[in-house]
């Protein structure tokens, strides 16, 4: 078992390396299967322009996901809440991955605001976990819950054609709904309504930016 100095220095190097692109996901791309996703579009300038743009806040979403998962880790009062926490963020670093790869092979760049955007939820992810576990895992679920919106609008808005950032949002979409459902299962607290329509103009604000920056 880690002590707490352990798992903050474990926290610090996550947080390099999810800045500085250093991430590597455990499970294969969906992407690339079953065909290489250069055959799969988009096929023309501005298709690709709107993908880049969709899979930059997808990008910035998975990075704020890492900063959340470490910071209400640190701060989780249960070794079986801290392991949760850490499981939901070994398979965000998947999503993490793929979104980078994906901005590659799209010839486009990660948001520049990424340090910003993860000491951001990095702070609210320590408020949230001091109010405690069932508070910590409400907002995880809250978080989820829209997140999984946010995706499948993203669906909606994808070209048709862009099969591979398709197959990518699909995997993170079922992801993101498992672990809301797991956190619901470890005993989630339903967040007061007020909380949940602030989370939810914070993150309109970071995707609108992202689009762009």
């Amino acid at each position: 078992m880690m002590d707490a100095t352990d798992r903050l220095l474990a926290s610090v190097d996550t947080a390099l390396r999810t800045l500085s692109g250093a991430v590597h996901a455990a499970r294969p791309n969906p992407a690339t299967v079953p065909e290489p996703s250069a055959a799969d579009g988009p096929h023309d300038d501005a298709g690709r322009r709107l993908s880049a743009s969709l899979m930059r806040v997808n990008h910035v979403g998975e990075v704020c996901a890492q900063a959340l998962y470490q910071a209400q880790s640190l701060t989780a009062r249960t070794p079986a809440l801290r392991e949760q926490m850490l499981a939901a963020a070994r398979e965000e670093s998947d999503h993490l991955a793929w979104t980078q790869e994906r901005l590659s092979q799209l010839d486009a760049r990660p948001s520049l605001l990424n340090p910003l955007w993860y000491a951001g939820a990095f702070a609210i992810g320590l408020v949230a976990g001091r109010l405690g576990d069932a508070t910590s895992l409400g907002f995880l679920v809250e978080t989820e819950r829209q997140v999984e919106s946010h995706l499948a609008g993203h669906l909606d808005r994808l070209p048709p054609d862009d099969l591979a950032s398709r197959r990518i949002v699909e995997q993170m979409k079922f992801d993101e709904r498992q672990h809301a459902d797991h956190a619901e299962a470890a005993g989630a607290s339903a967040l007061p309504a007020p909380a949940r329509w602030l989370m939810k103009a914070a993150a309109r604000v970071m995707t609108t930016t992202a689009h762009h920056i």
